[in-house]
């Protein structure tokens, strides 16, 4: 039986804006690794972008850029036609000024994780991927690995393709409050239905004991090829967050204490 998939939690955070607050920030702060950080087109805007990145610092939590297409009305849950060279001025104008944040604080940056329908669109486009896994080599100079920035993605996607092609450290991501198909194509809603616990618990258990995503109609595919660790991420906006994200960080927590990886 393969070993476990060494893992981490991950939470788009920051997706509020001006008084207005989306999801419970502080409470989901303590149970994740890596915070996904809005970066202004879909949320957040420059007093939001200061208070989350002063709250993973306290928290000891790894940020990385959350950017996004231009959409605040559709909290870009919306596709837009749009160009490689487009979208990679639009993911630079974004991450750029996470940056500016992040040496406020004195704090690298870890990866880059596209929001919303531009990551689906980036995970089925290789041109369009090739556009935002490349902008990591922009902020390579903020990263703390000698490696560089990090690109968060679909294992199996052109998101994979891309970075193996750009020479991008790759982190395989997976969602443990959204639902896969039985191709294997991840759902992306406008809006986030509940999930029960235990079918969270069930589908992270299949996932780092199994290697396998579970589908909405029952089955089991493998995670993909070359993929030995993972990071699992929770949504700040699904109804229960803070619930799901501690669930998901115990069964983690476990798994990697019991295959060594800690």
């Amino acid at each position: 039986m393969s070993k476990p998939l060494k893992a981490t939690v991950n939470c788009d955070m920051g997706e509020g804006f001006s008084l207005y607050t989306i999801g419970d920030d502080e409470g989901l702060m303590k149970t994740i690794h890596l915070a996904n950080v809005a970066c202004g087109f879909h949320a957040s805007d420059f007093s939001v972008m200061n208070k989350t990145v002063a709250l993973a610092k306290s928290n000891n939590v790894l940020v990385g850029a959350h950017p996004s297409l231009p959409d605040l009305q559709g909290f870009g849950r919306r596709e837009m036609a749009i160009e490689p060279d487009e979208l990679e001025s639009c993911f630079i104008y974004q991450v750029g000024a996470l940056d500016g944040f992040l040496k406020r604080y004195g704090l690298p940056m870890n990866h880059i994780k596209p929001h919303g329908s531009v990551y689906g669109q980036t995970a089925r486009s290789i041109d369009l991927a090739r556009a935002v896994v490349g902008v990591t080599k922009i902020f390579k100079s903020s990263a703390a690995s000698p490696q560089g920035v990090a690109f968060m993605g679909l294992a199996g996607t052109a998101h994979q393709q891309a970075a193996e092609e750009l020479g991008v450290p790759f982190i395989a991501e997976w969602f443990a409050d959204l639902d896969y198909n039985d191709e294997g194509k991840l759902l992306i809603t406008k809006k986030h239905d509940p999930v029960p616990i235990e079918a969270v618990r069930k589908r992270v258990t299949n996932l780092l004991k199994l290697h396998k995503v579970s589908t909405v109609g029952g089955q089991l595919l493998d995670i993909g090829a070359n993929v030995a660790e993972v990071s699992i991420c929770c949504h700040s906006d699904t109804p229960g967050a803070v619930e799901i994200a501690e669930a998901v960080k115990a069964l983690v927590d476990e798994s990697n204490k019991e295959a060594g990886y800690v």
